[in-house]
């Protein structure tokens, strides 16, 4: 299997910790600990209205709920793969306000390091105004805030704990360039990646698809990625063909409720996982629990088939969307039947 333990990866200590499963000891600074899953990324708080159905432009209507969370697609990511049992670290910036504060604090209540979660004073937390129809169909605004400050010197600060990861995960709420550079240097160190091109650019740097392990994204971003209509599983396959001819290693589209399709480098033959049929309750953040869970499967089961790890990932996600909110609704490993790990 293409997932299996690498002999690419840089020869050093982290790579020994690797393969003779060694933890180090509990006293070293904080910023010796090693990470299994790392995440370069976005913090959102989201601030989620539900309505019975969405509005249309220039439209008041009332909504029935209204609650703060925690999200970005970043943060949801390292969040699902800790529920999971993943040792995670998040790499990120927020305001110095109080969203701020509670998304750090929110972190450490999950188990996440929040030694490279900077703050800064030069602009707000994100936030992402979401809004929810009684079908569980989203529409989300973002403000991108603070993650737009995340620059090469905080990846600087964070090289070592990328260097040591066995998985790095990007998306595109964050700069892209500052995406691109953590890519290099987890590519650089042999560490796995993974890509989510979320939300999509048209004109996206061609070396991200070379910097990428494993390019995950939805039916819509592969439309905007390569121009084909993503409205089946055909149509899924030549997306995902064009994707490979661009240089990733394994590409992952996910339709949603319809389950999703992978190809790699190796089987080019397009392979549709179907999906476990659920009653969505809230899909806002599902494609990040997906994510987050195909981290988690790279990291500690890398021998693993990718068909494998997406069909658990799904089985994941599909939980998410049963209940309201985004992190709220990611499962703990306690919670999930024990056959998926």
């Amino acid at each position: 299997s293409d997932w299996c333990c690498g002999a690419d990866s840089a020869t050093h200590y982290c790579t020994l910790k690797h393969l003779l499963n060694m933890s180090f000891p509990e006293n070293l600074p904080s910023d010796s600990m090693v990470y299994d899953v790392v995440v370069v990324g976005s913090c959102m708080t989201d601030l989620v209205s539900y309505t019975p159905r969405l509005p249309k432009a220039g439209e008041t209507i009332h909504g029935h709920k209204f609650f703060i969370g925690f999200g970005g697609k970043g943060a949801n990511q390292c969040i699902q793969a800790a529920r999971l049992g993943a040792k995670s670290a998040m790499v990120s910036k927020v305001g110095k306000d109080s969203f701020g504060d509670n998304y750090i604090e929110n972190f450490k209540s999950n188990g996440v390091s929040t030694v490279y979660v900077g703050q800064t004073d030069e602009a707000s937390t994100g936030v992402a105004p979401i809004t929810v129809n009684d079908e569980g169909q989203n529409a989300i605004v973002i403000v991108a805030g603070a993650n737009l400050l995340l620059n090469s010197e905080d990846l600087e600060r964070a090289s070592k704990v990328i260097d040591c990861a066995k998985v790095v995960v990007c998306q595109l709420e964050i700069r892209p360039a500052i995406t691109l550079e953590a890519l290099k240097i987890a590519r650089k160190a042999g560490v796995k990646t993974i890509f989510n091109p979320a939300p999509a650019i048209a004109d996206l740097d061609p070396e991200f698809y070379k910097e990428t392990d494993l390019f995950c994204c939805n039916e819509t971003e592969a439309e905007i990625l390569t121009g084909i209509e993503v409205c089946n599983v055909e149509n899924a396959g030549k997306a995902g063909s064009v994707l490979l001819e661009k240089g990733c290693g394994s590409v992952i589209i996910t339709l949603g409720a319809e389950g999703s399709v992978l190809m790699s480098r190796d089987k080019r033959t397009p392979h549709y996982i179907p999906p476990k049929k659920v009653k969505a309750v809230d899909t806002t953040g599902a494609g990040d629990s997906f994510v987050g869970a195909l981290a988690f499967y790279m990291a500690y089961y890398p021998c693993m088939e990718l068909d494998e790890m997406s069909r658990r990932a799904c089985d994941i996600a599909s939980v998410s969307v049963q209940s309201q909110g985004t992190q709220a609704s990611y499962p703990y490993r306690a919670q999930l039947p024990q056959e998926l790990f």
